[in-house]
């Protein structure tokens, strides 16, 4: 059986207040996007079983899909070896639209990698 981990035990100290949080459907496995927890937002997502993150960019709390509709609600949730980061294994409400762009998941922008392509000759 595996160990659980108590979840007071993240690393907030490490990065800044901050840690990076990873978004799966639980159903299908595909990752659906990446947004950052600080101690507030974990304690809320905990509190609510919705994944809160903390917007870097407006400084205050988030709940994804609070006013789209598509809001993650948690199935499993799991750290890291290094209690640094989380993954959410999540059920989508809503229309499951995650992405602010109108689609499933935000990693939609395949990259060309010259190594990636050398490799294979």
């Amino acid at each position: 059986m595996t160990e659980l981990i108590d979840p007071t035990f993240i690393n907030f100290a490490k990065d800044g207040g901050m840690v990076a949080g990873i978004v799966q459907d639980a159903r299908t496995g595909q990752v659906l996007m990446l947004g950052f927890l600080n101690e507030e937002s974990y304690q809320k997502t905990l509190q609510t079983g919705f994944v809160t993150f903390w917007s870097r960019t407006r400084a205050k709390l988030w709940m994804k899909g609070e006013t789209s509709g598509n809001r993650l609600r948690i199935v499993t949730a799991s750290t890291d070896c290094d209690n640094d980061a989380l993954l959410f294994q999540v059920e989508v409400e809503g229309d499951g639209l995650v992405c602010h762009e109108g689609t499933v998941s935000c990693f939609t922008k395949p990259l060309a990698l010259a190594a990636a392509t050398k490799g294979n000759q």
